[in-house]
């Protein structure tokens, strides 16, 4: 017989996809309402007054008066509010700072309101709720939950609370489901990540677990040791898991991995949660997409990615939108964030509703890990590496090995060497230690055991002109990229042999 609180699931589920059914019939007039909100509230702002909030009637209005910006070109209004001033980029202080590794200098503050909190929690709550109303599983609410996330503590700046987003949302877990969260506080609050899933594994391994959240690749350490420790697949050590959810990086690598170590199929529910908003979740089981969250006091922009980079390129509203066109996604928000460009792109795969896939970052990027290392910052560790040094380097790039043949994923580094190193090992550990200084999502990988140290595959001389000319990119303007999330560019290096 199923609980009380599984019964009682089944109608406020459906109560819940009534209202989302709603927006999402209507979301001209649902972002028009996001928009006019946004624009009344901040008026009287730093921001508001600096941009001529009180003279904007329309979306070309607000197009004319408030340019594109990312965090660097932000940054002055988000020093103020660090420093304790009020309505600057919204009404009042914010509640929270989002804690994230910054891109360019230091780390970045992220604002989060009492009028933004509520939509990053609701979503998460929101996407389960859909899976119940369209499946009829509820099963699952009666059994052990585990959100593997960042720990809850938080530390203070001028009276603004700050951690890392999914520590701050440890703190809004509804009570209905506090009996069934797992893991004990105590252990969340576990900094060291491998002592954390050892923790975790001790706690959880015992215990009917249903449903398993967090970032694939963490989850992926949890299992291999739940296996390690119990000797079955962790669908025989928990009998009742059918429900996966995950975000922050694509899946698709990591699904037959997966598969494997579960030993079955299970249901799986992501979601695309950031720091800025949570913009999406998969809203049905059998369509490709998430559910764009048009109600949550975000307004949406859209510039196609290939003319991301022209003097003036245009900017769209969802309602000009097209699919398979791949978009890079502006937004504004409750928390203050105005015409933001959080470096993401997006593309729809259906208009009614809208929903999309994440395609990847407008800048080359590696985040197979959730790791976010960019061009500059692989540039940076070699520019360091090789400082002082006879090593010269004529080309090098970047990309993932998520699968090796043995032992924990790593980076690759194809370099071709003018002059190569005498101790290559030291030039890795240089390489290494730039990096992780640089990128603290990627010293908590290496750190946490989920990454081991980089690995150099060298390229024989001319080995990258042979590879522009095989793809016809050889000269003018074409440039190999400093790093992929994929292996497509260092696939075909091997395929040619022109890997030592």
């Amino acid at each position: 017989m199923p609980s009380v609180k599984a019964a009682l699931s089944k109608p406020f589920a459906k109560l819940i996809a009534k209202r989302i059914n709603k927006w999402a019939s209507h979301p001209i007039e649902t972002q028009d309402k996001v928009f006019q909100n946004l624009i009344k509230n901040a008026k009287n702002t730093v921001f508001g007054k600096d941009h001529e909030f009180s003279t904007i009637t329309s979306y070309n209005d607000f197009k004319n008066k408030v340019p594109v910006r990312d965090y660097e070109a932000l940054r002055p209004y988000v020093e103020r509010i660090v420093k304790g001033e009020e309505n600057i980029l919204w009404k009042g202080k914010p509640i929270y700072f989002a804690k994230t590794s910054g891109t360019t200098s230091g780390a970045k503050y992220i604002p989060i309101t009492k009028e933004s909190m509520p939509t990053h929690v609701e979503a998460a709550r929101n996407a389960i709720l859909l899976y119940i109303n369209e499946t009829g599983n509820a099963k699952f609410v009666d059994g052990k939950m585990i959100f593997l996330q960042g720990s809850p503590i938080l530390e203070e700046k001028n009276g603004i609370k700050l951690g890392r987003l999914s520590g701050i949302v440890a703190h809004y877990v509804p009570k209905y489901l506090q009996k069934n969260r797992m893991p004990s506080l105590e252990t969340n609050c576990i900094e060291d990540w491998e002592t954390k899933v050892n923790a975790i594994v001790d706690e959880t391994i015992n215990e009917d677990m249903t449903v398993i959240s967090g970032i694939p690749s963490w989850v992926q350490m949890y299992f291999e040791k739940l296996i390690e420790t119990k000797g079955q697949k962790v669908g025989e050590i928990f009998k009742n898991f059918n429900l996966f959810i995950f975000g922050g990086v694509n899946y698709e690598p990591y699904r037959a991995k997966f598969e494997n170590l579960i030993g079955r199929k299970v249901d799986s529910i992501e979601l695309y949660p950031a720091s800025e908003g949570f913009f999406a979740f998969q809203d049905k089981q059998n369509e490709k997409g998430m559910l764009l969250q048009l109600n949550s006091g975000i307004f949406y922009e859209f510039i196609e990615a290939e003319h991301f980079f022209e003097e003036s390129p245009e900017r769209i509203t969802i309602k000009d939108v097209k699919l398979g066109v791949n978009y890079v996604m502006i937004i504004s928000t409750t928390a203050g964030l105005w015409a933001y460009n959080i470096g993401d792109t997006v593309e729809f795969t259906s208009l009614s509703p809208y929903r999309v896939i994440v395609s990847g970052r407008i800048k080359h990027f590696i985040s197979a890990f959730g790791e976010h290392v960019i061009g500059k910052e692989v540039e940076q560790a070699l520019k360091e590496a090789t400082a002082n040094t006879d090593i010269t380097v004529n080309e090098f790039t970047v990309a993932p090995q998520i699968n090796p043949s043995k032992g924990l994923p790593y980076h690759e580094w194809f370099i071709e060497f003018e002059n190569e190193p005498n101790d290559e090992l030291k030039l890795v550990q240089n390489l290494e230690a730039s990096l992780q200084q640089q990128n603290s999502y990627y010293f908590d990988l290496i750190d946490g055991k989920v990454l081991r140290s980089l690995v150099i595959t060298r390229v024989k001389k001319g080995g990258f002109q042979t590879y522009m000319k095989s793809i016809g990119k050889l000269g003018g303007q074409n440039k190999i990229p400093r790093l992929s999330n994929d292996r497509t560019i260092v696939d075909r290096l091997n395929e040619l042999k022109l890997t030592k």
